[in-house]
């Protein structure tokens, strides 16, 4: 059973940045699609980034795209999320997971093996 632990989550400024981690144990972690999603207070959980198990197609939801860059290291069984430029909207709970499909989702549903979660606050 795979079990994900994310990581790196803090408080930082409007405008700086800070990578987040997702590290895999306790089985097979590279054949999957990885799922960054986040939730802020009150808000539905949504979408953020994936990157598929070759770490080829990476895919963005439109609010990050060219701020968010998604990443695998298969060695490490790590998936990151490099956050830059983050704005006050930023400011939620984020998760990553997995999508044992062969296409790449962004509905939350499809994934699983869903970790606890690390604090992102952005402040101005």
């Amino acid at each position: 059973q795979v079990q994900l632990v994310e990581s790196g989550g803090g408080l930082v400024q409007a405008g700086g940045s800070l990578r987040l981690s997702c590290a895999a144990s306790g089985g097979t972690f590279s054949r999957y699609t990885v799922g960054w999603f986040r939730q802020a207070p009150g808000k539905e959980r949504e979408f953020v980034a994936a990157v598929t198990w070759g770490g080829y197609s990476t895919f963005y939801a439109d609010s990050v795209k060219g701020r968010f860059t998604i990443s695998r290291d298969p060695a490490k069984a790590t998936v990151y999320l490099q956050m830059n430029s983050l704005k006050l909207e930023d400011t939620a709970v984020y998760y990553c997971a997995l999508d044992r499909g062969r296409i790449v989702s962004r509905d939350s549903l499809k994934y699983d093996s869903w970790g606890q979660g690390t604090q992102v606050t952005v402040s101005s």
